[in-house]
């Protein structure tokens, strides 16, 4: 204890016997402090946002009621993360063009994880990433899967959305988002996932391998079914179900490699040219096929993005890839292979003059490719989500 005490009047003494001036005095090498901030201090994104940022949907798979979507610049490798919205438990999420807006689906409980459901569309402000509306979901029914962009898409030029529902029976509720408002519910049997159709109405494909094209009136409700005839191979070559958009043409690839185009500008569906493949190359063990969860993706060209993984394999849809692979689709032929840092299982391009890929990978790393070249640029780390498991370009 005395030894103690002793340093303790030693150093006093030590600094009593300094100059005032020297005590105050901070070392040449310091930096210069930092100005005083206001607080709060909140700042605001732009309406349009650049086109190098991105929506990140972090599904947060170790608490689920808690997850978001990452307003994220995939072009600024120091500090990507430029906000963030509530997705609650398996929520998804809607970007418009046309608003200054983000629409989220989502689901809560009054015990967070049990008590009384609701299930709502959420309307927040794109500029200051506020709540600013809300719409009502009836009946507890909202489709609660992994975050699958299919099941809340829009249609009447993004003055209605589109919410899958699931009971197991299948449905679908439009909603007026500008009255905020429900319109109207409409059966699937047998059917399920939205890929919206021509002006007012929407496709959905079903289980004896042909597709409806469904046609709502200006009141929401349902005006016309058309069925296609048989056009899926379900057992030899299931689709993912979430294509790549071109336009109006949707693009889907197979479990197996099989790529097939559907134009949805008109009234009804229509399958466009022949399917083909993307390609085979060697050191597949046993065969490179698509794998990952958002495998397709597109550029402003129209040439076509796909995850591709070496060791395809039953069952192997959804292990993740190693390499993307490059398709023009009017010429049906591969033009490049860009090989990841590491397993991905989401894969998105943006719409930049000089597109970047961006690959979420299953270890929850987000790298970023230049999509022409192929050239890695930089990663983000795992540092903008838990469990990046969906990627969207924001317009």
């Amino acid at each position: 204890m005395k030894r103690v005490c002793f340093s303790v009047a030693m150093a006093a003494s030590v600094a009593c016997a300094l100059p005032v001036a020297a005590q105050n005095a901070a070392p040449k090498s310091f930096p210069k402090p930092l100005a005083e901030e206001p607080i709060p201090n909140v700042l605001t994104l732009p309406e349009k946002y650049p086109a190098s940022w991105i929506m990140v949907h972090d599904f947060n798979f170790m608490a689920l009621a808690d997850g978001r979507g990452a307003v994220v610049d995939v072009a600024d490798p120091v500090n990507p993360l430029k906000g963030m919205v509530s997705i609650a438990q398996f929520g998804n999420v809607l970007l418009p063009r046309t608003k200054a807006e983000i629409y989220t689906a989502e689901t809560y409980y009054t015990r967070l994880s049990r008590g009384e459901r609701t299930d709502v569309i959420t309307i927040w402000d794109k500029a200051n990433l506020k709540p600013k509306g809300e719409i009502i979901l009836p009946g507890g029914k909202r489709h609660q899967q992994v975050t699958y962009k299919n099941t809340f898409q829009f249609t009447n030029g993004e003055k209605w959305a589109l919410v899958s529902n699931f009971t197991p029976a299948q449905s679908v509720t439009v909603v007026d988002l500008e009255g905020r408002k429900v319109l109207s519910e409409i059966d699937l049997p047998g059917c399920s996932l939205i890929y919206p159709t021509g002006p007012r109405g929407f496709t959905t494909f079903c289980a004896d391998s042909t597709f409806s094209t469904l046609q709502l009136a200006e009141d929401g409700k349902l005006a016309s079914t058309t069925t296609s005839k048989p056009v899926l191979d379900l057992d030899k070559q299931p689709l993912f179900g979430m294509p790549a958009m071109v336009g109006q043409t949707a693009w889907f690839v197979s479990y197996y490699g099989v790529v097939k185009g559907f134009d949805l500008s008109g009234a009804v569906a229509k399958p466009v040219a022949k399917p083909f493949s993307v390609g085979a190359a060697e050191g597949g063990a046993p065969e490179w096929r698509p794998g990952g969860w958002q495998v397709i993706a597109s550029d402003a060209t129209g040439k076509l993005y796909v995850l591709m993984s070496p060791s395809g394999r039953e069952g192997s849809h959804k292990d993740g890839g190693t390499e993307v692979w490059v398709l023009d689709p009017a010429k049906q032929v591969r033009v490049a292979r860009i090989p990841l840092k590491g397993p991905a299982i989401t894969i998105e391009v943006t719409r930049e003059a000089k597109p970047r890929l961006v690959a979420a990978r299953v270890d929850a790393v987000v790298d970023v490719y230049d999509a022409e070249s192929g050239a890695f640029q930089h990663t983000l780390g795992n540092t903008v989500a838990f469990n990046p498991q969906t990627l969207s370009v924001i317009d």
